[in-house]
């Protein structure tokens, strides 16, 4: 059939895939040109190993081949699980800088008539900022895509993410695809997922700010869709079902009310021809608060509700225990067998619930759980022990063993071999979106870490998590700000959103730290990026509202016991240290494109250079280290800038067309200046550079295999070890290259 109007296409091949993805018209409408920057020494590259930190929405196994399985998350990426290796591979990294929107997987797919066959719908907002959704098709188990950009939006990462798959290879015929959209009803493809149209005779109606089709499932040979706009009622029904594939009905008989208002996800028992379903009041990963499980018999027509415990009451300290039901896997080798999972379960914490008698008995698993964390040492979040989970919405049963379940967590994937003993199988999967990142110039890390929903980590090896989990004392939840002592690496500071206050200090290189003795009251709701001098004496602390309200800055010279403000640093603007000069420190005013400096220790602050890009809070200034007043100016799609009088007076540089974050490592053999570091771009193709000549020249140092969506958070590179570069990933943990020697 011709290409629908819902389609564009894109044929991506071997090594070539990722050089086409470039050449596609990008989530910006700008296509990729080629770059002709000189290719730079081989590279390798490798993921630093926390272990998960992010929401695995969705685990399939494969029903006719042992030991293969995938994973979605909700801006990671998908993977592929090796048996053999004990560890998932991923699979989505070669997407680059303009397909930043498509590291979300909304669904994923595999044809059980053909085992090396794989669909992934991606797309993480279906928000007028962001670009469409695509579908990627494999013969190959992943290792190589054909691609279709899609001309509506999937919404991977908004609420709903947890809900079911939504794309699925029809039963009947291996041609037929079926993707349910969130605004934009149900789409089929009869040719592989090479086109879409819209499916015919699907009897809802999207709506604008809906959730639309929430899952797809075959039970036999009739295929069922769930509805997340239903309103709960019969007359609004939120289960639909086709015989052959052109008429769809109502499932006649279905629950309604609040508890089955949304169905979250369903699983079907072959053997005893029932098709369970999930329900929640709301499509969660937050907000649920009622919820029920229902079975129906297929061949009769009858409902039966299953629901292992309904919410309400209030457990033992008095909390209300209200959730929804999320996950639900059935078990391939044992009729009437199948596990499902509360959802936003606070006061009680989620669970998973097993029968094997088709729900008229269950057992919560949690009660008998042994969880090992020992691996990923983080997921005990600062307490004595982890909790068995939340978010729980990711459920699968290995259909070649009954006693190999795992279930997906807010920062985890949890496995069980013996339904008792419980550990993360999370070797490969990366998912952490970064924030900062310091690589000390001694002691024992080369790296330190400012995280999304984790906190900070001291990363003592690159190869295993963090052996102490996450900075605690306190414990944070996400990062504001991470800083060290140029002169005094022993000290660094941090900022975030924190559960015993909201900045902390260590002496110790951040192997232990403080609460500051004392904090400003704008810390509480508005903790911002965080400054300390050369010798480690005054820290300059900024603060920004989420809301994007900005504050003054405040100024302690004492570790913190005290802070006054400074009504001269411009508002809201991230404070950098002099890295030799302990009296300078200077702020970038975005609004208003101007340089800020200090030279009396952060007391007051004058306008230096003026006339500069503005309009944009995430550009980014930097210091040379080992050198007072040589400062770099990061201004995205404007370029770079320098100076070296102290922000007097900037000049920017031609070797390169845009800049979005720069660091300054180890120099090269002979040269008298730092290696430079950059995600930015010489001609057209965003990507990562090193100079080692001070930005007269670059080498792109990733490749195309090697992209991990957007990377303009933050870079830093290795003072020890020439060429070694850390990258921070939104959502795919830090990277970190360095030279084949």
């Amino acid at each position: 059939m011709p290409p629908s109007p819902l389609t564009r296409r894109t044929v991506l091949a071997g090594t070539a895939a990722a050089a086409a993805l470039t050449a596609a018209p990008s989530s910006h409408g700008r296509a990729e040109a080629a770059d002709s920057t000189p290719a730079a020494p081989a590279y390798r590259w490798r993921t630093a190993v926390i272990g998960g930190t992010g929401f695995v929405t969705g685990v399939l196994f494969h029903p006719t081949v042992r030991g293969l399985a995938y994973a979605r998350t909700d801006i990671g990426g998908a993977y592929r699980w090796d048996d053999r290796a004990a560890r998932w591979t991923p699979l989505t990294d070669h997407l680059g800088w303009d397909d930043w929107n498509l590291l979300g997987v909304e669904a994923l797919a595999v044809d059980p008539a053909h085992p090396d066959r794989l669909y992934l719908a991606l797309g993480t907002y279906a928000q007028s900022w962001a670009g469409n959704g695509a579908i990627l098709r494999s013969e190959d188990r992943g290792a190589t895509w054909a691609r279709t950009d899609l001309t509506v939006k999937l919404g991977a990462n908004e609420d709903g993410r947890g809900a079911g798959e939504r794309l699925l290879v029809d039963p009947r015929d291996s041609d037929t695809l079926w993707l349910g959209t969130r605004h934009d009803g149900l789409l089929r493809s009869t040719d592989r997922g090479a086109t879409w149209a819209a499916a015919g005779g699907f009897p809802a109606t999207p709506a604008a700010a809906g959730q639309g089709v929430t899952l797809l499932v075959a039970a036999g040979r009739t295929l069922y869709a769930g509805w997340g706009d239903s309103d709960g009622t019969a007359a609004s029904p939120a289960l639909f079902r086709t015989a052959d594939g052109t008429t769809w009905e109502a499932v006649p008989g279905q629950p309604s009310g609040t508890s089955a208002r949304f169905p979250v996800r369903a699983a079907y028992d072959r053997h005893t021809r029932e098709l369970y379903v999930t329900y929640a009041d709301a499509p969660g990963p937050n907000g649920q608060s009622d919820g029920s499980v229902h079975k129906l018999a297929t061949t009769s027509g009858r409902w039966t509700d299953v629901t292992p415990a309904e919410p309400g009451g209030t457990t033992s300290d008095g909390s209300a225990d209200t959730f929804g039901y999320g996950g639900v896997a059935v078990d391939a080798r044992r009729p009437g067998t199948l596990v499902v999972s509360t959802n936003n379960r606070w006061a009680a914490v989620d669970t998973l619930y097993r029968t094997t008698d088709g729900g008229r008995t269950w057992t919560s698993l949690k009660d008998s759980a042994v969880l090992d964390v020992s691996e990923t040492p983080f997921l005990t979040f600062g307490a004595d022990r982890p909790k068995f989970g939340w978010w729980i919405q990711a459920v699968a049963v290995d259909p070649y063993d009954s006693r190999h379940v795992v279930y997906g967590t807010g920062a985890t994937l949890y496995g069980t071999r013996d339904l008792k003993h419980w550990a993360p199988q999370v070797r490969g999967l990366e998912e952490t979106s970064v924030r900062q990142l310091i690589s000390p110039p001694a002691g024992e890390a080369h790296l330190i870490s400012g995280l999304g929903d984790v906190g900070v980590m001291y990363h003592e090896r690159l190869t295993a998590s963090p052996s102490r989990g996450m900075a605690t004392n306190p414990v944070f939840g996400s990062a504001t700000g991470l800083a060290q002592a140029a002169a005094d690496p022993s000290y660094v500071v941090r900022t975030g959103w924190g559960d015993h206050g909201n900045g902390a200090r260590s002496h110790d290189g951040g192997r232990t730290w403080t609460p500051f003795a004392a904090q400003p009251a704008l810390a509480k709701d508005a903790p911002g990026p965080i400054a300390v001098n050369a010798d480690g004496g005054v820290l300059l602390w900024t603060f920004v509202h989420w809301d994007g309200t900005k504050y003054p800055a405040h100024r302690s010279a004492d570790d913190g016991a005290t802070w006054t403000e400074v009504p001269s640093f411009p508002k809201g603007a991230t404070p950098l240290a002099d890295p030799v000069d302990p009296t300078r420190f200077y702020a970038y005013d975005t609004d208003t494109g101007t340089l800020y400096a200090s030279t009396d220790s952060g007391r007051t602050f004058t306008a230096r250079a003026t006339g500069l890009p503005s309009g944009d809070s995430q550009f980014q200034l930097a210091a040379a280290p080992g050198r007072s007043g040589d400062l770099w100016l990061s201004t995205k799609g404007n370029g770079l800038y320098r100076s070296t009088d102290g922000g007097a007076g900037f000049t920017r540089l031609t070797s390169c067309r845009a800049s979005y974050t720069l660091a300054f490592g180890k120099a090269a053999d002979g040269a008298d200046y730092p290696a430079v570091y950059q995600v930015g771009s010489t001609e057209a193709i965003t990507a990562v550079y090193r100079s080692d000549d001070a930005a007269k020249t670059w080498v792109r140092i990733n490749d195309d295999r090697h992209q991990w969506g957007w990377i303009g958070a933050a870079i830093a590179a290795d003072p020890r070890l020439h060429g070694r570069v850390y990258v921070a990933t939104n959502g795919r943990g830090i990277q970190y290259g360095e030279p084949v020697r």
